[in-house]
């Protein structure tokens, strides 16, 4: 007589699967731990955003990164290359709280809505969604400080606030030109959705393939300090692949928040632009950039992690 066939644990649930069990508690911190990765890091590199910017909306202007923070400097003062950074710093912490926070809840809601077996052999798409899902709310939160942030960045000295308040008041009190607060929410989507899908798949899958590949033994058997290493390598690959993924719908947001480009559509941007300009125009600065940030916010994120008791993210 030939065996019952096989069926899926009942009892099996993604959020006591892990290190340690997934309650509130533990989404909050993660949630915290995306604060820190995201707000920090981005404000970091304001002058190379800065410059990546200029460079995408006026490239006869500024034809490389390091001419723009030349001419930029020059004219406006060593303090200019600075610019936009209050409305990066709020905005991409609460960006990063939801991408990161979120991320976590809907990993699990999915992983759970596909059960044990499909959740291990389609993790890749459980991944997928977690991280589109996160990052649909995260943009919501987001877009606003970033047309704030472009628009202070990128107009011309003199004619618009550069500090935080005043912008965002000019941005609110201008809403019928500039498009605020949420005007350019779908070009954000557009550009944030598959970045944040590539940095997280690419960095589940990074992290899976050296422990699978190159560190065979359990990762709880590594150091702490070797793990953030596979963390840091891992967040730098997939920092890489989502600049390249991500820089089309980032140059048309830059375009967007340019006064001579008001009341143009995205079609009309690429006819004007060309397709090639803008999948290529900055994209040396931007991967540069992406790839080191997001290496960063991940070592930071598990860093957090870790030092609340949770573990490291990802593995084999």
């Amino acid at each position: 007589m030939s065996a019952p066939p096989a069926i899926a644990n009942p009892k099996w649930n993604a959020r006591f699967a892990g290190h340690v069990p997934h309650d509130l508690s533990y989404y909050n911190k993660c949630l915290w731990g995306g604060v820190l990765a995201c707000g920090m890091t981005h404000a970091a590199v304001t002058p190379l955003d800065v410059a990546k910017t200029n460079v995408q909306i006026d490239p006869i202007k500024y034809t490389s990164s390091t001419t723009a923070l030349r001419t930029i400097a020059k004219e406006e003062g060593a303090a200019a290359v600075w610019k936009g950074v209050t409305p990066t710093f709020v905005g991409y912490s609460l960006q990063g709280a939801l991408k990161f926070g979120l991320y976590e809840v809907f990993k699990d809601l999915y992983s759970n809505a596909a059960g044990e077996e499909y959740a291990k052999q389609y993790r890749a798409w459980i991944w997928a969604a977690g991280s589109a899902s996160a990052e649909f709310f995260a943009d919501i939160a987001l877009v606003p400080f970033e047309m704030t942030k472009i628009k202070v960045q990128t107009s011309p000295r003199g004619t618009w606030p550069t500090a935080f308040a005043p912008a965002w008041t000019q941005m609110w009190t201008d809403r019928a030109r500039t498009g605020f607060p949420f005007g350019s929410l779908n070009a954000l989507w557009a550009r944030q959705i598959p970045y944040t899908v590539a940095k997280f798949v690419f960095f589940e899958q990074s992290v899976s393939l050296f422990y699978t590949h190159l560190l065979t033994n359990p990762k709880e058997t590594y150091s702490k300090l070797t793990q953030l290493g596979v963390t840091f390598a891992s967040g730098y690959i997939a920092g890489v692949a989502c600049a390249v993924v991500s820089h089309p719908a980032d140059s048309i947001v830059s375009l967007l928040g340019k006064d001579g480009n008001r009341g143009k559509s995205v079609r009309d941007l690429i006819r004007e632009t060309g397709l090639w300009n803008i999948a290529t125009r900055g994209l040396g600065t931007r991967v540069f950039m992406y790839g080191t940030l997001t290496g960063v916010q991940w070592y930071i994120y598990d860093t957090w992690k870790t030092m609340m008791g949770l573990g490291t993210t990802g593995g084999k």
